[in-house]
């Protein structure tokens, strides 16, 4: 692969590298493109892969005892797909799955043990980004249990706006419904009501984000929740410019 430019990457992770820790990472990564629906790791099997999601965003799910699938947490180019064998995991408890095309950075679990060891400010990076996964996780279990259904929209759909990089989302019912964990007619409902408040637009399986401030106002709390456990360790929210082509109030 030619050498990238570490001001041409996108991965929040890779870009806040010193120069040369960044270059020797990647004499090891190699560029891949992520398929709609495809499958990176599977719960319970071995990690063999990590992936630094340059675009697109991938579900993080849990899979339940009657095989249905339940989505605790997503991963943008702001983290990394994986990254529990930083902490000594070898199976993967969960699966990652692509909810949109895209492309990553994919390096074998070997390799990047071997990098770490020598790369003092990538392991920090990669522990802070496991602590802030980790407290997605937790917020949204909280946010599962506790919140009505239009707030636990708004906040997916901002975490996915954040992590795609799009105003416009490829999403029908049937899949947050499954994301999360209701029914789809529950959807139906609670999306119209946000159509209804201008907030966003929803036609034929596409989602349209019309007003940020206006979706921000009708999520929980657990959307900033987490956005502010990410600026106390890294310094900034990494989505908080508007996107292009969404409207700022």
């Amino acid at each position: 692969m030619p050498q990238r430019l570490q001001k041409n990457v996108r991965n929040r992770i890779l870009t806040a590298l010193p120069e040369d820790e960044f270059k020797l990472l990647m004499e090891k990564l190699h560029y891949v493109e992520l398929a709609l629906g495809e499958s990176l790791h599977r719960a319970g099997e071995p990690i063999e892969n990590v992936f630094f999601v340059e675009s697109g965003f991938i579900s993080v799910l849990t899979m339940l005892s009657d095989g249905a699938p339940l989505e605790i947490g997503l991963i943008g180019a702001e983290g990394v797909a994986g990254v529990s064998v930083i902490l000594g995991a070898t199976n993967s408890y969960s699966e990652t799955m692509c909810q949109t095309g895209g492309g990553a950075f994919r390096i074998g679990v070997a390799a990047l043990k071997d990098i770490v060891a020598q790369a003092p400010h990538l392991r920090d990076l990669l522990l802070r980004y496991t602590h802030v996964f980790h407290v997605q996780v937790a917020q949204t279990a909280a946010c599962n249990a506790h919140h009505e259904l239009g707030q636990r929209l708004a906040r997916w759909l901002l975490a996915a706006h954040d992590r795609s990089g799009v105003p416009e989302l490829s999403l029908t019912q049937d899949l947050i419904a499954v994301m999360l964990g209701v029914r789809r007619s529950t959807v139906s409902i609670a999306a119209s009501t946000l159509q209804k408040a201008g907030v966003i637009r929803y036609h034929h399986g596409r989602i349209t984000i019309l007003d940020r401030i206006g979706l921000e106002d009708a999520a929980c709390e657990c959307y900033e929740a987490v956005a502010s456990e990410y600026r106390a360790l890294f310094g900034e929210h990494p989505f908080e410019k508007p996107l292009e082509g969404v409207p700022s109030a």
